[in-house]
């Protein structure tokens, strides 16, 4: 540990292999996964139809760059785009890229209308990540702090309320685009209305913003849609997606239509590694099974399964504050901070996660089962219960 920079505060374990929601530690430990890397592992660890297909394109070609056509890319960025009725995509590494590529396009846009210093609309409690720019557009003064000065040209709104957009759009003539996850994944699981997103999107459109939506964690079947807006009766301009659409391989995706699919021109945005064989090869992977396996309905199916185990046991009740989310994607609030909870869970061989300092968060996944499930929630409501 000592060669590298010690910018996180890593758990004391180290896992050798997984597989399906299980990981393995070391020592020949067992843990039920109910994180995913974060969001990232989807599809379980060591999926066979992941695994092929990365020793399949590995076995042939892993990167070219992006100054020569890839079959395995334009085939993902077919595939990708009718999911989710879009025009066109970019692809980059991560989630962080992807949304620095939807930045750049704003604000492209908003010079082709000649506004000179466009501006984007974020809101309060975002996470957009760690560059500069999508550091800037995080609504977390923490995590921000000793980066100053921070990129200009975000403009904060308090999240689900409609008047703070129109007082905006009313006031602020440089603005050019709107940008949100529809459920807040860093801040705890905060979901956003339905009728705030419906608002937003119909003043983008009044006042020819961009609406774009950062699915980063909630896109790849999280909530029981492949995208998280398609379960809201809107479509964006714009979506930014990564974590579960390379299934451990980093990959990131921008995807754009009508008017915002033109704007970007050659050279003036790429990326050296993005979207390269391996990389979509291991995408188009994860977007045949989840269709295969009808995975969105069993997000749906395996987090109510969660979610009602945990609010059927009486032990716990008046411990928790609130149960969020859709999917397999989870906030447990609690009264008070339980990060402490975490390392709890990794001693009980459970993986979970804690948002927002009070919030536990569950992404587990989307192949988990019944039984595994109704692990998944009974160790929770173990850890909550012995929480004093």
């Amino acid at each position: 540990m000592s060669a590298l920079m010690q910018t996180y505060a890593r758990l004391p374990v180290t896992f050798s292999h997984g597989e399906g929601v299980y990981l393995y530690d070391t020592d020949g430990g067992r843990y039920l996964d109910g994180i995913s890397g974060i969001g990232v592992n989807a599809l379980g660890h060591a999926h066979p139809a992941v695994t092929s297909a990365i020793r399949e394109q590995a076995d042939k070609l892993v990167h070219s760059s992006n100054l020569y056509r890839i079959a395995a890319q334009e085939q993902l960025a077919a595939a990708l785009t009718q999911v989710a009725e879009m025009d066109n995509c970019f692809f980059g590494n991560s989630g962080a890229e992807a949304n620095e590529a939807a930045i750049k396009l704003a604000r492209l846009y908003g010079h082709k209308r000649g506004i000179k210093k466009p501006a984007i609309v974020v809101l309060e409690g975002a996470f957009h990540g760690r560059t500069l720019a999508t550091l800037s557009a995080t609504g977390n003064r923490k995590i921000q702090a000793g980066f100053e000065p921070l990129v200009t040209g975000f403009i904060r709104a308090p999240r689900n309320d409609v008047e703070a957009l129109r007082q905006i759009a009313a006031n602020n003539p440089d603005v050019v685009a709107f940008l949100a996850e529809p459920i807040q994944g860093e801040s705890g699981v905060r979901m956003l209305d339905p009728q705030y997103l419906q608002a937003a999107r119909q003043i983008c459109t009044q006042q020819d913003w961009l609406f774009m939506l950062d699915e980063v964690q909630t896109g790849n079947g999280r909530t029981g849609t492949y995208f998280a807006y398609q379960g809201l009766d809107l479509v964006p301009d714009v979506i930014t997606t990564a974590k579960g659409l390379g299934n451990g391989v980093p990959i990131g995706a921008c995807l754009a239509r009508g008017a915002a699919a033109s704007v970007l021109g050659a050279g003036q945005h790429g990326s050296t590694f993005g979207g390269n064989p391996l990389a979509c090869a291991a995408g188009l992977a994860v977007l045949k099974t989840i269709a295969e396996d009808q995975l969105c309905a069993n997000a749906i199916a395996m987090g109510q399964l969660i979610t009602d185990t945990l609010r059927a046991d009486s032990g716990i009740g008046d411990q928790i504050i609130e149960i969020r989310g859709k999917g397999l994607m989870l906030g447990i609030e609690l009264p008070r901070d339980c990060g402490e909870l975490v390392q709890r869970g990794l001693e009980a061989g459970l993986l979970i996660n804690v948002a927002g300092g009070n919030t536990i968060r569950l992404l587990p996944p989307l192949v988990i089962d019944e039984s595994e499930a109704r692990d998944l929630a009974l160790g929770v409501a173990e850890l909550i219960r012995n929480f004093n």
